[in-house]
């Protein structure tokens, strides 16, 4: 943990827009450079730099959950997206589409188990990296 006044001000602000960025890269990740692996690193970023300024005992009690808990989570988000489409009566992890809206007049928004599957990469990667990074803040 830093006591620099600086650095706690800005960690604050840096926090929330490494947060955002790295949903904005999953989200674009499917058509586009990005994905959840690259979001998840970026989302842990964040928390990184939380966990330097504030210690590792404040970033476990903004996290809510344990990291272990959160990579076990996406772990188990990744299998649904592949599993799905076995129900479907499809190949394990052929993309699967479900369209929120009317198809008919083009008002709608496409859902895909590969989008589903990246949330599921970005829960893994972020829980992940926080566990391992908490725990070596852990022992200094």
């Amino acid at each position: 943990m830093m006591n620099s006044i600086i650095l706690n001000a800005a960690t604050r602000l840096l926090v929330s827009l490494l947060l955002v960025f790295s949903v904005y890269m999953l989200l674009r990740g499917h058509n586009l450079p990005g994905g959840g692996f690259i979001g998840g690193l970026i989302g842990s970023t964040g928390f990184i730099l939380y966990a330097i300024a504030m210690g590792p005992k404040a970033c476990r009690k903004a996290l809510h959950f344990e990291p272990q808990n959160i990579a076990m989570i996406g772990l188990g988000i990744s299998l649904a997206a592949g599993v799905f489409p076995v129900v479907m009566g499809e190949s394990f992890f052929t993309g699967q589409w479900i369209f929120i809206g009317d198809r008919a007049s083009g008002d709608y928004i496409p859902v895909s188990s590969v989008l589903v599957f990246d949330i599921g990469v970005y829960l893994v990667v972020f829980g992940a990296i926080l566990t391992l990074v908490l725990a070596l803040e852990d022992e200094v």
